[in-house]
């Protein structure tokens, strides 16, 4: 039976969605959810590796994943998955990197589709000129994902 749950996060409430399968959503939302008192088994160990994700202790989830979509859209999502921790690329480099570069818009589209915001890391494609280019949780939140992974932390001056 499919799970979903409400958890807090620096970016806002997020929702996640699973069963025996796997994680098949995990996104932040625009607006306040009644958080979950009592994780379902299902989902404790995603909760777990999410927080320790906010929490600067892990770099690389390792949850079953489930995500509803087509095979081209799959196909995208696997990609991103390469994509290392700190490190972002380009929606044209995706293409080249799935052998048609001419199909940047198809992954882009994709891109936009991904259910698994952070865990499948959407947010580490940018424009070819470095860009910050659309985000499905709104470019604000793309910029706090990046910074969070950099490995150079913005530090006051004061």
């Amino acid at each position: 039976m499919e799970e979903t749950i409400f958890i807090p996060t620096p970016l806002g409430v997020a929702k996640l969605v699973g069963d025996e399968n796997g994680l098949s959503a995990f996104t932040v939302l625009n607006s306040d959810e009644k958080l979950t008192d009592i994780i379902p088994e299902v989902l404790e160990d995603a909760v777990y590796q999410i927080n320790e994700y906010f929490d600067g202790k892990r770099e690389v989830f390792t949850l079953d994943l489930n995500p509803e979509g087509t095979d081209f859209q799959k196909k995208v999502w696997d990609a991103l998955l390469t994509i290392p921790f700190g490190k972002t690329t380009s929606y044209l480099e995706l293409s080249k990197t799935l052998g048609d570069v001419k199909a940047i818009r198809a992954v882009a589209a994709a891109n936009g589709k991904n259910p698994l915001w952070i865990i499948v890391p959407c947010h580490r494609v940018i424009g070819s000129d470095g860009s910050l280019t659309g985000y499905a949780g709104g470019l604000h939140r793309k910029q706090w994902l990046l910074e969070h992974e950099s490995p150079f932390k913005q530090t006051s001056l004061f």
